[in-house]
């Protein structure tokens, strides 16, 4: 679930018009995950599955994902946020422009505040499932059954679009790391 979240946060940064790319008829390839952080972070995404493989924009998604937090996510939450595209052969880290790309972002709870501005229900289906949006999240287990999802076509950056991808993002408070979690995937569009 917070890769999905990270993702969408990252997809939906500021930009100019002209820089837009209307992201149509792309496939998402090749997404894996895994945790990055210490064996001690408290924060940890369990389980994550997507399917169809590959993921079609627009299409529909079907995500199921659990994870935990032994303490109450509070603001502020600082989040690191490194992106990397392949570049003949090599990996190229993308630099922040206007708040995409490689960022340090001072409070993830501002930027959920911003998806789902406070005293909105929570989107379904985590409306449905009495899952969180926004901060705090307390201290405990999440869990989102199989869930059906439609992604609209999307506004990207035309340096974000077709090639390979690397993205990591930590979560910190306190100068101390709460969680890690890397994703790769390809992008492919007309």
């Amino acid at each position: 679930m917070k890769s999905l979240l990270l993702l969408m946060i990252v997809m939906t940064g500021a930009q100019s018009e002209q820089e837009r790319r209307r992201l149509k008829n792309a496939k998402i390839l090749d997404f894996v995950w895994k945790n990055c952080g210490g064996p001690d972070d408290p924060a940890v995404m369990k389980t994550l599955d997507l399917s169809p493989d590959p993921i079609s924009i627009p299409g529909d998604l079907s995500a199921s994902a659990s994870a935990s937090t032994s303490v109450e996510l509070v603001a502020p939450l600082p989040l690191n946020v490194t992106i990397e595209k392949e570049v003949a052969g090599f990996w190229v880290k993308i630099p922040c422009v206007e708040d995409l790309g490689s960022c340090h972002y001072p409070d993830a709870c501002d930027l959920l505040n911003q998806l789902v501005p406070p005293g909105q229900d929570c989107p379904e289906p985590l409306h449905s499932y009495g899952l969180p949006c926004r901060c705090p999240f307390k201290a405990g287990s999440y869990s989102l059954p199989q869930s059906d999802f439609y992604l609209p076509n999307m506004d990207l950056p035309y340096w974000l679009t077709n090639g390979n991808y690397r993205l990591q993002g930590a979560l910190g408070s306190q100068d101390k790391e709460l969680a890690c979690l890397k994703v790769a995937l390809s992008i492919h569009s007309d």
